[in-house]
């Protein structure tokens, strides 16, 4: 039990995570009873995370625990009442908790009554040294021993590990309305290229015996038997124990320290200069610096001396120091250093929950500072400064000057990547010698090796021809270090070279796009064909595609695999049309917009028959799918979310004539479930979209699916003027015609006037000021949310259609159209719109942070803009700022 914090501390710190960190700020509103009690929920934040939701099903209990230990960590961690070692374990127990709790229900899923024996996680990184930070990912190894693990009658042991473990993954990742529980990467276990997601655990240690690289040895410094059968797991680990701390090191082994060393320093050209931008993690002075510095002097010195062997970074400092293997004064201040890094690194990802490890700019960085009790951003740079400086400075004593070329490397490559146009070149030499040394699990292999090898003039040639050349080298070294092979990547660009322009040019402009591909390279398949970069086929042609000729047995799965396939290939070519300057970003987003529709649609029709075999259907009834917001609009972003309403029509009263009669509202809501699982779980084919549902009658308080005749007394006589707002770009987009007719015509006679007087332009004015307090710009180039930018613009619509019932149509531009020409707004709305729609489409993919970007894509978005340059695109913006904000001030909106 945790002291009792003090009251002014804590309510201090609810005020500053209200004002400055909008995820914070959420968490407050969902849990208001815990945050009012948070000084005694503190105390135990386990326990009182649990509270109340033993009788919720485990993926829902464990989302709900997360969403609420996430909000007493930060106010406990922001109030000074827990310590930054506090923080991380209380973050660590709760994941080894979630992760147990998904293995045993994996198990009792497929085998009621057996015992959780023989699988286990074992857990690397930070959940192995009980470090997690705030929004981490865990890096399990998932291991079974076939002996003991429950399989059902004549299932092959294998088949049933592997799917307990994508359960597990299913169980922990899925997002809802309550949020997610972990996200989960398995790519550390053995050759992931070509094993299973789950092993034998002998086929796991005969594998550390005889094949790990050095990398592989300092990961499992912090292995730990984290979650399920945790004997199996001591066992593996007692067995690779020789493997990890070796008692003699050789030559050999002390050059593969020293290339991991120079792979730390210098995989990561991207914010290693202090500043506004500056990665907290990778970065030069960095937490993953001081991690490393623990790490190589425990490989050297752990395995003649066990003390030496602790996974936490702090008392493997500590323990060091005391063994005299490292300077007292050096371990206190990066222990110092750690702490505070950290702390800050938690600050950042507290904003808005996302795992980001680098500072970010302008407001941001002040919003950042003033969550941790600083003036602005200077201070907090002022804070961190001296310590980055002294930690880069200890670091830098690991290996002497002059030393850091390893071994292979070719003198005359940096003078040939000079020629090429590579400008300064000592980072890429260091970066293709660690790829021709195989320095990472894609290039293990001498196959690997020679594809690389095959292809590396040519791609050279390609690189130097970029806009970019370093920043494209980096992205694709970044890309090299996260797949599981390479060899079929390298082979494919030696067969297809303008495939190799294409990539460099995506690498240099599109951080989006690159991480994309990083995880799936197999999406660059789709760019062979030349008809890639045209615009995408109607929604029935895409729909058509997605959709498997056959479905039965585990038709669903395969179809769920299907469309992910063909929506990520469809998204990553409409990404790069962007980039190839080939499509105006205009069409992009309607084509992103038709590649979700269709999903929707053939998921629909795929959920909707697998539900109905077992369940039947609603005699006379059916699903609805309302589209709101960018999608209702029909002109989505690479990263937009689907804002979706779902109805039934027909008597709420009904009943479902399956083998499994359900009513017809409880059959309607888990048939909804079903089909936002089917658009928003990750699958072997990759992730789809996150589905956000607030938009229904009474948001996160009412059911998930209303009847029609429900949703339209809702709208007539209870609904808020936000919610009508929604409603101008509300869209039917799966089900019969003769339901989406009806549903809207039930629509249009809400807009039309059958609905609750209100006043309008004060309730929207209150909507903005709280949208700014809460959701404040993320840069200076944030076109969706800076004043006068999009949701300016959006807002000045809506109240215009509401309060003059006209101009009514989900498509922005029609609806801006028909009010300019009515005279409800100035022409000026029109062009607006469209600037800022291709600003906001082009900068989710070259610049998702919405800040100033290099020179190279201030050239391509001032050609996706239709401008001649970038200072043309920094004065159309401020011009076109102005435009809104006086239309939205011509309606009422300032405040003032």
């Amino acid at each position: 039990m945790n002291p009792i914090p003090d009251t002014g501390a804590l309510s201090e710190a609810l005020d500053r995570a209200r004002r400055f960190a909008p995820f914070l700020a959420w968490l407050i509103d969902r849990e208001p009873d815990l945050a009012a009690d948070a000084a005694t929920a503190l105390t135990d934040p386990l326990r009182a995370a649990a509270g109340d939701v033993d009788d919720r099903p485990v993926a829902q209990r464990l989302r709900i625990e997360r969403r609420r230990l996430a909000l007493l960590v930060a106010l406990g961690d922001l109030a000074g009442s827990y310590r930054f070692e506090q923080v991380v374990r209380t973050l660590t127990s709760f994941a080894d908790h979630a992760l147990d709790m998904a293995i045993r229900t994996a198990i009792e899923e497929r085998t009621p009554g057996a015992a959780p024996t023989g699988f286990v996680a074992i857990a690397l990184g930070k959940q192995g040294s009980h470090e997690l930070n705030y929004s981490s990912d865990i890096d399990p190894i998932l291991l079974y021993d076939p002996a003991t693990l429950p399989c059902r009658p004549r299932e092959d042991v294998e088949d049933a590990a592997v799917r307990i473990g994508k359960r597990v993954v299913e169980l922990l990742q899925a997002r809802d309305a309550d949020g997610y529980v972990l996200r989960v990467d398995l790519r550390l276990r053995p050759s992931p290229e070509i094993t299973p997601i789950a092993l034998p655990v002998d086929a796991a240690i005969g594998y550390y015996e005889s094949q790990a690289l050095a990398w592989e040895r300092a990961a499992f410094i912090r292995a730990r038997s984290a979650a399920g059968d945790i004997a199996l797991g001591e066992r593996f680990l007692a067995a690779i124990r020789p493997f990890v701390w070796r008692r003699a090191l050789d030559f050999g082994t002390i050059a593969e320290i020293r290339q991991i060393t120079v792979r730390i320093r210098d995989h990561h050209v991207q914010g290693q200069a202090f500043g506004a931008g500056y990665d907290l993690k990778r970065g030069r002075g960095g937490i993953r610096e001081i991690e490393f510095y623990a790490q190589v002097h425990q490989l050297i010195h752990g395995g003649r001396d066990p003390v030496l062997r602790a996974p936490a970074t702090l008392d493997a400092l500590a323990a060091l120091a005391a063994a005299g293997w490292i300077d007292a004064g050096d371990a206190a201040h990066l222990a110092e250093a750690y702490r505070l890094l950290r702390t800050i690194e938690h600050r950042v990802q507290m904003i808005d929950d996302r795992q980001t490890h680098a500072l970010p700019s302008g407001e941001a960085l002040d919003r950042v500072a003033r969550l941790h009790g600083l003036a602005d951003g200077a201070a907090l740079l002022d804070l961190l400064r001296p310590h980055v400086e002294r930690v880069g400075r200890i670091y830098d004593a690991i290996e002497p000057p002059g030393e850091t070329r390893l071994p292979g490397s070719d003198d005359g490559l940096g003078e040939r990547l000079r020629v090429l146009g590579f400008g300064e070149t000592d980072a890429v030499v260091r970066r293709i010698d660690q790829w021709r040394t195989g320095n990472y699990p894609a290039l293990r292999s001498p196959p690997a090796r020679a594809a690389l090898e095959a292809v590396l003039p040519q791609l050279c040639e390609a690189f130097g021809d970029a806009p970019d050349p370093a920043a494209a080298v980096a992205r694709l070294d970044t890309m090299l270090a996260r797949l599981p092979s390479a060899i079929n990547f390298f082979r494919l660009l030696e067969a297809q070279p303008p495939l190799m322009r294409l990539l460099a040019t995506t690498l240099s402009y599109a951080p989006t796009l690159a991480d994309t591909l990083g995880r799936r390279i197999e999406l660059l398949d789709g760019l062979i064909d030349a008809s890639a970069l045209d615009p995408v086929g109607s929604v029935a042609e895409l729909a058509g595609e997605m959709r498997l000729r056959s479905f039965d047995g585990d038709g669903y799965e395969r179809q769920l695999d299907h469309v992910r396939r063909i929506v990520n290939e469809k998204r990553f070519a409409l990404g790069v049309q962007i980039v190839a300057g080939t499509a105006d970003p205009l069409d992009v987003a309607a084509g992103y917009a038709r590649v979700a529709e269709a999903a929707i649609v053939a998921l629909g029709d795929a959920t909707v028959a697998e539900f109905a075999r077992r369940h039947g259907v609603v005699p006379g009834s059916e699903l609805v799918v309302l589209a709101l917001g960018r999608l209702g609009g029909a002109a989505l972003t690479h990263a937009s979310d689907l804002d979706l309403i779902y109805l039934f029509t027909g008597d709420h009263g009904g009943e479902s004539d399956g083998a499994k009669p359900l009513a017809a509202v409880l059959y309607y809501n888990r048939l909804a479930q079903r089909l936002t699982a089917a658009l928003s779980v990750a699958t072997a084919s990759g992730p789809l979209y996150p589905v956000d549902t607030r938009l229904r009658p009474s948001g996160t308080q009412g059911p998930l699916v209303v009847s029609l005749e429900g949703f339209a007394r809702y709208q007539r006589e209870s609904a808020w003027t936000w919610e009508h707002m929604a409603l101008t770009r509300a869209r039917p987009v799966f089900g019969s015609p003769a339901a989406r007719a009806a549903t809207q015509a039930a629509i249009d006679t809400v807009l039309a006037g059958e609905r609750p007087e209100r006043d309008i332009v004060a309730d929207a004015r209150a909507m903005r000021r709280d949208m700014r307090a809460h959701k404040p710009a993320q840069g200076p180039l944030d076109a969706k949310l800076l004043d006068g930018g999009l949701v300016d613009l959006e807002f000045a619509v809506h109240v215009r259609q509401l309060v003059q019932r006209t101009g009514f149509s989900p498509d922005l531009p029609t609806a801006i159209a028909s009010l300019v020409a009515a005279g409800h707004l100035p022409a000026s709305i029109g062009p607006a719109h469209d600037l800022l729609t291709r600003l906001l489409v082009t900068l989710r993919l070259v610049a998702p942070d919405a800040q100033p970007p290099a020179v190279p894509t201030q050239a391509l978005i001032a050609r996706a803009l239709v401008l001649p340059d970038w200072d043309a695109v920094v004065a159309s913006l401020e011009a076109t700022r102005q435009d809104v904000r006086a239309a939205w001030a011509a309606i009422g909106g300032d405040e003032e």
